[in-house]
């Protein structure tokens, strides 16, 4: 089954792997991609990446790895040998922490594609500073966008808010991987700094996540059909 042109990438944030199956089965491999998160895969395992490869899906793995540099390592090569599309890492980690996770894969041959999270998307300047860091979340991502790409990084995770900056710092071919997208049919939730999804392609964002605006409808297809029109129109 050819890969997806699609930039879109649907969350499968459900507690089993029957859930999340049901939902998979509901959407079309060639139109979309999906995440699996920490929740599904502490519960169900790498049985859940099986499952959703066998039904032809592309799969980001978002578990954002942040430990020493060879466990970090050893665990993104771990992901790859399991034939995810993507996977990711904190880039509050460090360079070296990035670098033996970039480093690991190349010599092993794997290709999945290597991200980092800059600042969560739930994440305000009030959040920051009571962190240590009183300054406001587009100060850190651009720190952290350009540390991760130093760092051999193929791209990052981000608001939307941030992706043209990124864009300029990093460049057209640095991945934007983008939650926290609402379309215009759907609420903000639990997220703060959002955007529609054809603000955030314009904005530079490289893919889409987006979750209980496709997973929640009562047709998931018919969602996403309508997400793909906004970013057409």
């Amino acid at each position: 089954m050819p890969s997806p042109e699609s930039p879109l990438i649907i969350a499968l944030d459900y507690p089993s792997l029957d859930a999340a199956l049901c939902m998979a089965d509901r959407l079309d491999p060639r139109r979309c991609r999906v995440k699996v998160g920490k929740e599904l895969f502490t519960r169900s395992g790498p049985d859940v990446l099986e499952a959703l490869h066998g039904r032809g899906f592309e799969v980001f793995l978002d578990l954002k790895f942040h430990d020493i540099p060879n466990t970090v390592a050893g665990a993104v090569q771990a992901a790859a040998e399991q034939g995810v599309w993507m996977v990711n890492v904190h880039a509050g980690g460090g360079r070296r922490m990035m670098e033996a996770a970039s480093e690991c894969l190349k010599r092993h041959g794997l290709h999945t594609h290597l991200i980092a999270v800059t600042v969560l998307t739930s994440m305000e300047r009030v959040d920051l500073a009571e962190i240590g860091l009183d300054i406001e979340p587009l100060e850190q991502v651009e720190r952290l966008a350009r540390l991760a790409q130093q760092s051999g990084m193929a791209g990052v995770v981000s608001s939307a808010r941030e992706s043209a900056r990124v864009r300029e710092l990093c460049g057209d071919d640095f991945l934007k991987v983008t939650p926290g997208i609402r379309p215009s049919f759907a609420g903000v939730g639990d997220q703060r700094r959002v955007l529609t999804p054809a603000d955030a392609m314009a904005a530079g964002s490289t893919h889409l996540v987006i979750g209980r605006p496709v997973t929640q409808a009562d047709d998931p297809m018919a969602a996403l059909e309508a997400i793909e029109r906004e970013l057409i129109d």
